[in-house]
């Protein structure tokens, strides 16, 4: 075995409890964000009152990204990830005692805030834990472990009835098992998080792009998240063909992204950018003018809309990031990052009003009129500005699909990467470039 390779299993597992500790997050997550719009609709709640659950998780997210840096200065990452883990659990025991829409807005918010914190712990970890020439591994391992964890968690759907308690219960008993092994460990506290402070003008005048796409596909990812299984219901989808509706556009996000980097390696981001927005336009207007009720229309449909939709990110990251001033990657995609944020709390709103007017397929003419714009947008760009030169452009980098990520994510990839000095990991988000031209 090679010596990389020993010091690979090595890092592995110095990691395993952290691994296992988020693996079961992940999944009570999943299980999590698959009973909430399911028995919703089955005590009668609205499009619009389903839709404001993704709306108070996007909030909650976004809040978890800026307090959470804070909270782990004064207790510390181990007590910090417990907090997130037992308080999860409790949003959603509370959820099933307090089955209201109001009252479940506010859960979910709590979630997103926990969700966010967890997730800045565990990739904090994972960059203090590993050599820097291994990161890109192991946050590749980290991923298809979430990935997994998630969608086994969405599976979970079809283990007991939903109208009973026996999901909840199962989905509060692994947050509390998640923090087991996080608790137990013997690895030293990491470093302190990444702090962000956003600067959307800056942000802006480095490229205008990143900035709309990644705003055009918070509102429609966080739309379609939120709100596909209440479709997959009202289209009269079977639960377990609720829950492939769910994982399967995960799988395909994650499947796509590796060619689409070549791609956006090898010619301007731009062009891609367009690409998969047109292409994710197809999916939605499949759902629109089709209007498909059986397993395998739905089924081919949302694949292509995942592997598109969830590959528009990094693409947009990427851009952003080669019109940046050199050693600011961790600012630009904390920035790029929050955009998407705001944009996915206005998202679940307008597709639950849309939903509520118009029926289950008005969730699409949002992801459509985003997808639509973010191409439109993007031609003009084009036609007014240069692209990139090749010689400039910096690495593309797999993100997570299928959540929000966080400021800490773009930390980890930046060190993969060797493009942030090692005094960066607590800069504030600013930007410094204004002889960099936008695109």
């Amino acid at each position: 075995m090679r010596r990389r390779d020993i010091m690979m299993v090595k890092s592995l597992h110095s990691l395993s409890a952290l691994l296992l500790g988020s693996a079961i997050l992940l999944f009570a997550g999943g299980l999590n964000g698959m009973i909430l719009p399911v028995r919703g609709g089955m005590e009668g709640f609205g499009a619009i009152s389903l839709g404001l659950l993704g709306t108070g998780w996007a909030i909650g997210y976004v809040a978890g990204c800026l307090v959470t840096p804070r909270l782990v200065a004064g207790v510390g990452h181990i007590r910090a990830f417990t907090l997130m883990s037992a308080l999860a659990g409790v949003a959603v025991l509370l959820s099933l005692l307090l089955i209201h829409p109001a009252a479940w807005v506010v859960l979910r918010a709590l979630s997103g805030f926990c969700f966010a914190g967890a997730a800045m712990i565990v990739e904090s970890w994972l960059a203090e834990r590993t050599e820097t020439r291994l990161r890109g591994k192991v946050f590749g391992i980290h991923t298809m472990v979430g990935l997994a964890a998630t969608t086994t968690g969405q599976m979970a759907l079809t283990f007991a009835p939903i109208e009973g308690h026996v999901l909840f219960v199962l989905a509060g008993a692994f947050y509390c098992i998640s923090l087991v092994p996080v608790a137990l460990t013997t690895s030293g506290a990491p470093q302190p998080l990444v702090v962000v402070r956003l600067d959307l003008a800056g942000l802006w005048r480095n490229s205008p792009v990143s900035v709309f796409a990644a705003f055009m596909l918070g509102i429609s990812n966080a739309s379609f998240f939120t709100l596909h299984v209440v479709y997959a219901e009202q289209v009269g989808l079977g639960l377990t063909v609720i829950a492939l509706f769910a994982s399967v556009p995960l799988m395909a996000g994650a499947l796509s992204q590796i060619p689409v980097g070549i791609l956006s390696d090898r010619i301007d981001r731009r062009m891609v950018l367009v690409g998969l927005c047109l292409l994710a336009a197809v999916a939605d207007a499949t759902f629109i003018f089709l209007a498909p009720h059986g397993q395998s229309m739905n089924l081919i449909a949302v694949a292509l809309f995942g592997a598109t939709s969830l590959a528009i990110y990094p693409v947009a990251m990427a851009h952003a990031n080669d019109h940046a001033a050199p050693g600011s990657f961790i600012q630009t995609s904390g920035g790029v990052l929050m955009v998407f944020g705001i944009g996915s709390a206005f998202g679940p709103l307008l597709a639950g009003v849309s939903m509520n007017a118009m029926g289950p397929q008005a969730l699409f003419c949002i992801t459509i009129v985003s997808h639509c714009a973010t191409a439109a947008f993007t031609i003009v760009r084009m036609m007014t500005s240069q692209a990139v030169p090749q010689e400039q452009k910096g690495a593309f980098h797999v993100t997570q699909p299928g959540r929000i990520a966080t400021p800490e994510t773009a930390a980890l990839i930046g060190d993969a990467l060797d493009v942030s000095p090692a005094n960066e990991r607590n800069s504030c988000v600013h930007y410094n470039s204004p002889e960099l031209k936008a695109a």
